[in-house]
């Protein structure tokens, strides 16, 4: 299980950030040849993102790059800078539906065949951010084995919608809340969309755990001092970790009485109680063995 609680976007044509990224502690690094590289760009942006995988490998660094969309005419020759070059997978933005990720899927194949790294190995973030997208979100998480997680975009949402992006989010729910459940149905990781107030970190802090309730594992950075906080919201608390831990001392002596529920702090404990309780002291293990 991979940890992706942050995931900070680095524009791919700016060297200089790319080499201070390698001093941040973010899950994941997303070099990114999309929405923050301007057209005339996107060249420059190719080239160095590949020149700077090595040192990202040297580093232990896990990266997915974002590259450009398949519309774009250019996603082929953004995969062929990359792929093989020790990257964890990559982040495709602008997904409307499964057939997408199928010709995705058939490129990476290509390619990991020509660069002999196991077929399947690169893994896939699809970006899902437009009411097409949004309504064929269950077929896309389910559409390719590839599929490490999927990322709810905001903005591109709202614009596509033609309404404003409000500092509530009310617009979002149902988007964000069936990117969610797709995601949960197939298995796989919902990541949820920047916060653009970067310095607003009590914002921050407010949406991450709203969007950590709805059932999201992480959030995309655009700034490295959204990191500690996003963390910090999508990590099990200690209060958290020490009720799971009483849970499941609670449900064992109650099993030990021949009893298949019990209570806590005056609430009922049964078998969902305890399977949430279970998974969240999985989840902090895997945190702290990656710390």
């Amino acid at each position: 299980m991979e940890v992706l609680r942050s995931l900070l976007f680095v524009p791919g044509n700016r060297e200089d950030m790319l080499q201070k990224s390698l001093q941040l502690t973010p899950d994941i690094l997303v070099p990114d040849m999309e929405d923050s590289v301007p057209i005339s760009e996107k060249t420059a942006a190719r080239d160095c993102i590949r020149n700077f995988l090595s040192s990202f490998q040297m580093e232990n660094r896990k990266v997915i790059p974002r590259i450009n969309s398949l519309t774009t005419g250019i996603l082929e020759e953004d995969l062929v800078a990359i792929v093989g070059k020790g990257i964890l997978g990559v982040s495709v933005g602008k997904i409307d539906s499964p057939w997408e990720i199928g010709q995705i899927s058939k490129l990476l194949d290509s390619l990991e065949r020509k660069t002999c790294v196991p077929i399947g190995s690169t893994k896939l973030i699809p970006w899902i951010e437009t009411a097409r997208g949004v309504l064929n979100a269950g077929a896309i998480c389910q559409s390719s084995p590839r599929i490490l997680g999927v990322a709810f975009g905001a903005e591109d949402f709202t614009a596509d919608m033609g309404v404003p992006r409000s500092e509530e989010g009310e617009e979002l729910f149902f988007a964000r809340t069936s990117v969610a459940l797709a995601a949960r149905a197939a298995r796989i990781e919902a990541l949820d969309t920047p916060y653009v107030n970067f310095r607003d970190l009590d914002g921050l802090k407010d949406e991450s755990i709203k969007a950590r309730r709805l059932g999201f594992r992480g959030k995309f950075a655009i700034h490295p001092g959204q990191i500690t906080v996003i963390n910090d919201s999508f990590s099990p608390s200690p209060e958290e970790i020490n009720y799971a831990r009483e849970v499941l001392g609670a449900i064992k002596e109650a099993e030990l009485q021949g009893k298949g529920a019990t209570s806590l702090d005056g609430k009922m404990i049964d078998a969902p109680v305890v399977e949430r309780a279970r998974k969240l002291l999985v989840i902090a293990e895997i945190i702290e063995e990656n710390s």
